[in-house]
């Protein structure tokens, strides 16, 4: 099943990571992404951490990738692969995932750092989350409205059937996927495939997910209060 082409322009995406992910500076301060790859292998000799940082530039070819102010969070998502797997992807290939408003993009971060924590036993715990607002332009494969045609691309745990339908359409130069929300209804989510679809990120607020031992009971805004008269 090959599904049909849409241009989705989401101004903006909303896409939510662990706040310990930083901006990778290297991708912030480069101005031309031809450049990246060299600057990566000549700075990697005098700090070997930048490697770690950076992750496999490699992964992305040279006509897809992009640098500058706000570039850090869309290239780490297809230089730091998930070996376990996506949706979409069967781990040996990055992908972009975001969803269409904050709502959505809460509750499918949830679901996963939630299923984290239990596979891992963790104890209480607050997990500090940073939410970006990421413009999103481009023609996409698009499997919304399709959940009771293809239920195994929509299996709420098992992504057997997305990973081949993922992997095929990547082959095949699709520049991504569109979807319904399988954690939130009503709610869109893209899983993208090439970085030049996506464009001016910028963080937009921070959030705590409060894990309880057993789920994330809680989920609220941090935010400084600005109060007169303090120091």
């Amino acid at each position: 099943m090959i599904p049909p082409v849409t241009r989705i322009a989401w101004k903006p995406s909303w896409r939510i990571i662990p706040s310990r992910f930083r901006p990778i500076q290297l991708f912030e301060r480069v101005a031309a992404p031809e450049d990246l790859e060299a600057i990566v292998e000549l700075d990697a000799l005098t700090n070997p951490q930048l490697r770690d940082e950076v992750g496999n530039i490699q992964l992305v070819p040279p006509d897809d990738r992009v640098s500058g102010p706000g570039t850090s969070i869309i290239m780490a998502a297809f230089t730091h692969l998930n070996p376990a797997g996506s949706r979409f992807s069967d781990g040996s290939y990055g992908a972009f995932y975001a969803a269409n408003n904050l709502d959505t993009a809460v509750v499918e971060t949830r679901y996963h750092r939630e299923r984290f924590l239990r596979q891992t036993e963790q104890p209480r715990m607050e997990l500090d989350m940073r939410a970006y607002l990421v413009d999103l332009v481009g023609a996409l494969h698009d499997l919304r409205g399709q959940r009771a045609a293809e239920p195994l691309i929509y299996h709420r745990d098992n992504y057997a059937a997305g990973q081949h339908l993922g992997r095929t359409l990547r082959q095949a130069g699709s520049n991504g996927v569109v979807y319904d929300s399988v954690r939130r209804d009503g709610g869109e989510c893209a899983a993208v495939f090439r970085p030049p679809l996506l464009s001016n990120a910028r963080q937009e607020r921070d959030l705590c997910y409060v894990w309880d031992g057993r789920q994330i009971s809680v989920v609220y805004e941090k935010r400084e209060l600005g109060m007169q008269g303090l120091p």
